[in-house]
């Protein structure tokens, strides 16, 4: 009888030191079941921090656009008068540039021609002083 008691108590000693190790493991799995929903709700926290700060961010950027896409249409009707004033601008000195350009072709063609008449007046020159020169040179001859 004794026998048994002891081998009683001795299995009754395992048991103890299982249900202890069971609470061990007991406690780590709550610890870790508390851990893992504390970073859940921090990674949720995070998440929705991240969410605001972007929608506040857009917001503020579309207002941005918004004014900048209003001061900007009103800036366009400067931007349409100065286009126009430089378009002017542009026709002008085109113009005057065309002007300048015919004005050089003009004065070479009035050179040219210039230079060809007086080529051809030389020309006539020589021919005439040519002719009289052979019309004296006979008439020294028959002299």
């Amino acid at each position: 009888m004794q026998n048994l008691a002891t081998k009683g108590i001795i299995i009754m000693q395992y048991s103890s030191i299982l249900y202890k190790f069971s609470c061990v493991w007991l406690l780590v799995v709550v610890v870790v079941v508390v851990v893992v929903v504390v970073v859940v709700v921090v990674v949720v926290v995070v998440v929705v921090v991240v969410v605001v700060v972007v929608v506040v961010v857009v917001v503020v950027v579309a207002v941005m656009v918004a004014v900048a896409v209003a001061v900007a249409v009103a800036a366009a009707a400067v931007v349409v008068m100065v286009a126009v004033a430089l378009a002017v601008v542009v026709v002008v000195v085109v113009a005057v540039a065309l002007a300048v350009v015919l004005l050089l072709v003009v004065v070479v063609v009035v050179v040219v021609v210039v230079v060809v008449v007086v080529a051809v007046a030389l020309a006539v020159v020589v021919v005439v002083l040519v002719i009289v020169a052979e019309a004296v040179a006979a008439a020294v001859v028959v002299v």
